[in-house]
């Protein structure tokens, strides 16, 4: 069979090399791909834009694809699976009514009040109705969040609140463009944050493997939010009890909301969790895609099938289907452009690649492209260096020794992904 994957991140190349991977797949296609993409074998590029929905549809007809597995959020935003559906052509993902629980997180706050599933008290605003004195009547620190897609960094978090104001008349005022066109005001959640990952067929529904995310830019959960600069699998706070309790308080109800208001889903669904001192799993955002780089280490851990996976998921045979897990920890050390997650350079040469590919571990590229014998960088996160080992510590150990052998001009990353879980 033929695969598409539609993308072109370090997401995407870990889902091209899994499915790769089965027996049963002739070639992968990835639109557009990056230069880590076009060089696994039975995977090749297309050079059509992840947003292209008409040329991607086109695409898949003409190549007869199999099956077409969607990366990034923004083509499941703007209705990809719905556009192929129409034409008969297998999409793995939520439709786009289902996908708004990414779209908009207005939308989501509204939902998870609506069917009672734990999340921090919120306020909506647009630039008609903002209120500078409820902001300032709330506790600090306080989170600022764009309504729409923002490439996971339209959340501020606001220690004052001169700055929780500044940062709201800002996004409303367009410095995320259409995204802050609402916002979102919301309270600051103490705990533990988690990336809560299943794989939904409406009501059906099957965990993969937990993991913990790095939002913020620096060492010790400092700067900037980014889309990630780091993640491991498993993440210990994720007890087989919390498990339960996750998957009876946030994932089966927002399936059973989703279904009673007209919109089953199918496909990657990640919540992203902050785990209360008492154990409460409150919701901070809903993903209607894989995370990453949740993705990376997710995947280099999982040994079965990934494409029958996703096939049972359409055919809605998900209940039963069992999923095989090397036992080992996986760590992912995401290495950045210079600037990121700003504006960051493009275009630096970078070196190391062939020696690191032959060291235990995996290096999945991100923003990168070839420019003739040359692969250089091409995007905010390059690369993320995937190890692993019997503990996150010796998965951390080599994922750094993969880290510690690529270069680039002004290359940025954490030097301490994985301390939560080293630390307990």
């Amino acid at each position: 069979m033929k695969v598409l994957i539609v993308g072109g991140g370090g997401r995407e190349h870990a889902l091209a090399w899994k499915c790769a991977a089965s027996p049963r797949v002739q070639h992968v296609y990835v639109a557009p791909g990056n230069a880590g993409t076009a060089s696994e074998a039975k995977v090749g590029n297309v050079e059509i834009a992840a947003d292209d929905i008409e040329a991607l549809l086109q695409f898949a007809i003409a190549e007869d694809i199999d099956l077409t597995i969607v990366g990034p959020e923004a083509p499941l935003v703007a209705g990809i699976v719905d556009r192929f559906a129409a034409a008969n052509r297998r999409c793995f993902g939520p439709s786009r009514s289902a996908a708004r629980l990414e779209g908009s997180k207005a939308f989501t706050k509204d939902f998870l009040n609506r069917h009672r599933i734990p999340t921090a008290s919120f306020a909506t605003f647009t630039a008609a109705n903002f209120d500078e004195h409820y902001v300032r009547a709330q506790r600090l620190p306080l989170v600022v969040k764009a309504d729409g897609l923002a490439a996971g960094k339209g959340v501020v978090i606001c220690d004052t609140h001169e700055s929780a104001v500044t940062t709201a008349r800002a996004m409303l005022g367009g410095s995320f463009g259409a995204a802050g066109a609402t916002i979102v005001i919301e309270e600051f959640l103490l705990g533990e944050e988690v990336s809560f990952i299943v794989v939904a067929s409406d009501q059906q529904v099957i965990a993969l493997a937990t993991s913990q995310d790095h939002k913020r830019r620096d060492d010790g959960d400092k700067g900037p939010n980014t889309g990630g600069m780091g993640a491991y699998s498993p993440a210990p706070i994720v007890t087989p009890q919390l498990q339960q309790r996750i998957m009876r308080e946030v994932i089966e109800p927002t399936l059973r909301g989703l279904r009673s208001d007209g919109n089953p889903y199918l496909g990657f669904l990640y919540a992203g969790l902050m785990i209360a001192a008492d154990g409460t799993p409150n919701v901070l955002e809903f993903n209607c895609r894989f995370g990453d780089p949740e993705a990376q280490p997710i995947l280099m851990r999982l040994q079965s099938d990934l494409v029958e996976l996703c096939e049972a998921a359409l055919a809605g045979t998900l209940q039963g289907h069992e999923i095989r897990w090397d036992t080992r920890a996986a760590l992912g050390v995401v290495r950045a452009a210079g600037g990121y997650p700003d504006a960051f350079r493009k275009g630096d040469p970078i070196s190391g690649l062939e020696a690191a590919a032959a060291l235990p571990g995996k290096v999945f590229h991100g923003g990168t492209r070839r420019e003739g014998a040359q692969i250089v960088t091409a995007g905010g996160r390059v690369l993320c260096a995937v190890g692993l080992g019997s503990s996150v510590k010796d998965a951390q150990l080599q994922a750094y020794n993969l880290v510690h052998t690529i270069h680039w001009n002004l290359v940025q990353y954490r030097l301490d992904i994985g301390y939560r879980a080293i630390k307990r």
